[in-house]
């Protein structure tokens, strides 16, 4: 366009008939009365680059939520995740609320609670019974936007013991994928009963699940270990154990196996809401790797061992 015809936008969307008109309205009206000077979007980026794209008005002004900042945990009680989820009553249209907290590097449930309330005041409660048996501070603490997780009560609690909040955008589940992971489990386990006559069974049921999530489940993503064994330490144990047996079985008959047998392993580093360019960076350092003749594991290291002893 030329500087008369930009000039021109410009002048209509300022003009005393049409500045309370957003670009769409304009270009309506416009096209009405047989005149053309832009398309809805060229009026947009006029106006953008000469900063007259301002919010106007009584109403709140819309918000972009970026995503969250990565939190990373090499050890625990570094980064916690939390969140509500409903369990069902007898009572069409009744629920309780179940409250937990997870520790996304041992994966165990650090706090649990059942409540007949979604209340600010409940979790900050929880909060400060935690603090008792973990220390909070500096402890990173994930969850989504709702009131008992951004209410007053709560920030002010998580501030006083020295707690960093963390919250999700608006209606991304996926920025708290450890909650969302463990409401499944919860909901999709065998003796998970649908519904609740009381909020005693209701605490009761979830009593035993927590028992059992922390002490007896063998969690996929830290290889297989319960979190409870990740936690006091006795995890690389069981790690060490196992991978002692693959390489001595692989000694007795190599022939057997098309690879050299995979290394049980944890992670020494778990990510909440990685950065997409430091995802990218380690796949191409593995790549790069392979590329070069190198091994990602110690496979080769720990075969050489077991055949020199």
């Amino acid at each position: 366009m030329s500087e008369s015809e930009r000039e021109a936008v410009i002048q209509a969307a300022c003009s005393d008939e049409y500045r309370h008109m957003n670009p769409w309205e304009i270009v309506a009206v416009l096209a009405e009365r047989q005149i053309y000077l832009a398309s809805e979007r060229t009026f947009y980026r006029i106006l953008r680059k000469k900063d007259l794209l301002h919010h106007r008005g009584n109403t709140k002004a819309p918000s972009r939520h970026g995503k969250p900042k990565e939190l990373i945990a090499t050890g625990e009680d570094q980064v916690w995740s939390w969140d509500i989820t409903w369990m069902r009553s007898n009572v069409v249209g009744l629920f309780f609320y179940a409250y937990i907290f997870i520790d996304i590097f041992t994966r165990d449930i650090v706090g649990w609670e059942v409540s007949d309330i979604e209340s600010d005041e409940v979790s900050s409660a929880m909060i400060r019974r935690m603090s008792r048996e973990h220390n909070l501070e500096y402890l990173n603490l994930h969850s989504d936007r709702g009131n008992p997780m951004k209410g007053a009560t709560m920030l002010m609690t998580m501030y006083s013991l020295g707690v960093i909040p963390s919250l999700s955008r608006p209606r991304v589940s996926d920025d708290n994928p450890y909650s969302e992971a463990l409401f499944r489990t919860v909901k999709y386990h065998r003796s998970y009963p649908g519904h609740f006559n009381c909020i005693e069974d209701a605490r009761e049921w979830l009593a035993g699940f927590v028992h059992w999530y922390n002490t007896e489940h063998l969690h996929s993503g830290i290889g297989y270990v319960t979190p409870a064994s990740r936690r006091d330490g006795s995890a690389q144990g069981v790690i060490d154990r196992r991978n002692e047996t693959y390489m001595r079985a692989f000694l007795s008959h190599p022939e057997r196996w098309a690879n050299k047998p995979k290394l049980w392993a944890t992670p020494n580093v778990v990510r909440l809401n990685p950065e997409k360019t430091k995802a990218v960076s380690l796949v191409q350092k593995g790549n790069d790797t392979l590329e070069s003749g190198g091994c990602l594991d110690t496979n080769q290291s720990k075969i050489s061992c077991l055949r020199a002893s």
